[in-house]
């Protein structure tokens, strides 16, 4: 069957941003959406793949650049995918996030809105992140300039992030800019380990290789936790934590993983230490935090402090209320408030996350919390409302997919005075919030970027009963 052919389209005027970041134009009143150009930028395009109403292309020339733009600083930018917004100046950046949750809100959600606080940026655009993880692959992707070069490729396998859409591949990785150091030169030294010493790189497709993924948390405190993960436990795996140990003593936690599953999923498996303790510690205003190899935290600690006072002052505690913090992962929402409240009560599914609350209440001597592990839908009947008291607040903070359907229903049942609704995806908390729109009223919008140079952010909505 002969491939087909999509068209070209030519000065195609680029002039917004899309909420998964693509950048937005339209030819014959077709949205086009085409990735690595800005509002401003007018160039021709390729289209790669057609749907009915809307087309996907690439750029593959650009008449004129936009005024917004900026040189990007990070020299995998072209290759990595991962800090998309990096050619875009940090300011309309901003502008273009808060724009997205207007356009959800009004649109998908089809709500009236009052004026959108101003988005809340990061202090901090690079170097921001307190966790991040990296893949082992056998096969390195490889990036324009050396295929257009002349020099011999050597395609030793890779250390670094997966290629855009595609889970075979890695491209190698020498300095990232999320993760403040020593992060770099950790993962670089794990990397010439491996290759001086022919540890086996993991290949996906046929399941075999040693080395797998690569763990590192940083802390404000200054606090590094390091894990490796691998298919097994051997002598090879043994030298490298222990070349680890020796060179890089300012490693407070040094633990391995043994995966040997076809996915890189590590929860539902056991974290050994090989040295130092089993977890670091951060502190956020005050409150002390135990985080594990598994632990959820928010990953800008910075702009977590400033998104919690936010929630805080939404919520507008005096000490006599309840508070139900749903999807509560390991309790920092709720320990924040809990000095605020009359009681908290948490509810999140992952039982290793619930445990983790509980020890963190012990650490910060808070006693006016209570986790329950369990599904939402499930945990939330009149029964769980009756004996835990019917919250006047209700703090939301639920994954991607936004909150289930069953528990939205038993809010609205529950009737609490305030909900505080914050999520990472204004799409579905926009969906979410239009079906509470009966009974309650959008008081309050508020962004906050706490993923600076790609589309994501939080946003945090206050609502309030309407009586």
């Amino acid at each position: 069957m002969a491939k087909r052919k999509f068209p070209k389209f030519e000065n195609l005027e680029i002039h917004d941003i899309s909420s998964d970041g693509k950048a937005v134009g339209r030819h014959e009143n077709q949205v086009v959406f085409v990735s690595g150009l800005v509002p401003g930028d007018v160039a021709d395009v390729q289209v790669i793949k057609k749907k009915k109403r809307f087309f996907y292309a690439v750029p593959v020339a650009i008449h004129h650049y936009s005024g917004l733009r900026t040189e990007p600083f990070c020299d995998h930018f072209s290759s990595c995918g991962g800090c998309k917004w990096q050619n875009l100046a940090y300011q309309d950046q901003l502008r273009f996030k808060e724009k997205q949750v207007v356009d959800q809100l009004t649109r998908l959600g089809e709500m009236e809105i009052p004026d959108v606080n101003p988005i809340i940026g990061s202090e901090n655009t690079r170097y921001y992140r307190n966790k991040l993880e990296y893949s082992f692959s056998d096969k390195r992707w490889l990036e324009k300039s050396e295929i257009e070069s002349d020099k011999e490729i050597n395609d030793n396998g890779a250390l670094g992030f997966h290629a855009p859409g595609r889970f075979d591949k890695v491209l190698q990785v020498d300095k990232c800019y999320l993760q403040a150091e020593p992060t770099n030169a950790i993962r670089n030294a794990v990397h010439d380990f491996s290759l001086n010493n022919q540890l086996s790189y993991y290949n996906p497709k046929t399941h075999e290789g040693l080395m797998r993924n690569l763990m590192i948390r940083i802390t404000e405190k200054g606090e590094v936790m390091v894990v490796v993960i691998a298919s097994d436990f051997n002598d090879d795996l043994e030298n490298l934590l222990q070349h680890l140990e020796t060179s890089f003593p300012e490693i407070d936690s040094l633990m391995y993983v043994v995966n040997k599953k076809w996915n890189d999923s590590i929860y539902d498996l056991e974290a050994h230490p090989y040295s130092g303790r089993n977890y670091i510690t951060e502190n956020i205003d005050g409150l002390d935090f135990k985080i594990g190899p598994k632990s959820f935290f928010q990953t800008n600690t910075k702009q977590t402090e400033v998104l919690y006072s936010k929630v805080k002052q939404a919520a507008g505690l005096t000490g006599s209320e309840i508070v139900y913090d749903l999807y509560s992962g390991t309790g920092s929402i709720s320990l924040y408030l809990a000095r605020e409240a009359k009681k908290v009560v948490g509810v999140e599914v992952v039982s290793e996350a619930v445990e983790n609350a509980n020890i963190n209440a012990e650490i910060n001597g808070i006693s006016n919390v209570e986790f329950v592990t369990g599904d939402m839908k499930d945990v939330m009947k009149p029964g769980f409302v009756k004996s835990h008291g019917r919250p006047d607040v209700i703090v939301l903070d639920p994954p991607r997919a936004g909150v289930h359907k069953d528990v939205i229903e038993v809010i609205r049942k529950t009737a609490p005075d305030k909900i505080v609704y914050v999520s990472c995806n204004p799409a579905t908390q926009a969906r979410d919030i239009s079906t509470l729109k009966d009974s309650y009223r959008i008081v309050e919008v508020q962004p906050v970027d706490m993923f600076p140079h790609t589309h994501h952010m939080e946003n945090l909505i206050l609502l309030e009963k309407i009586q």
